[in-house]
């Protein structure tokens, strides 16, 4: 992994694992969340699974995921945080 795979965060945020990319945007102001989520799904080498973390449901970042053939939904997480499974639709998952 690489520091040009996403500039708008440190490489520890970003990370790959069995069930996909994973990005973590807690703690981060808006509209830094939702910049480096499209950021992520927008690359051609994402695959079709991401999963975020974050500190609150982004109810804006939906309608964008939509629009670009992305589906939600929400996931068991820890106290403190929200965790969303992205999928492109179409993909199975």
């Amino acid at each position: 992994m690489t520091a040009h795979m996403n500039d708008a965060l440190a490489v520890d945020k970003l990370w790959q694992a069995q069930d996909g990319w994973h990005i973590d945007v807690r703690g981060l102001q808006a509209p830094g969340p939702m910049v480096a989520i499209i950021g992520l799904i927008e690359r051609p080498d994402v695959g079709s699974c991401v999963v975020v973390h974050h500190d609150r449901e982004p109810f804006f970042l939906y309608p964008e995921l939509a629009e670009r053939g992305w589906r939600w939904r929400l996931a068991p997480a820890p106290a403190g945080e929200v965790r969303l499974e992205l999928s492109r639709e179409g993909s199975g998952q």
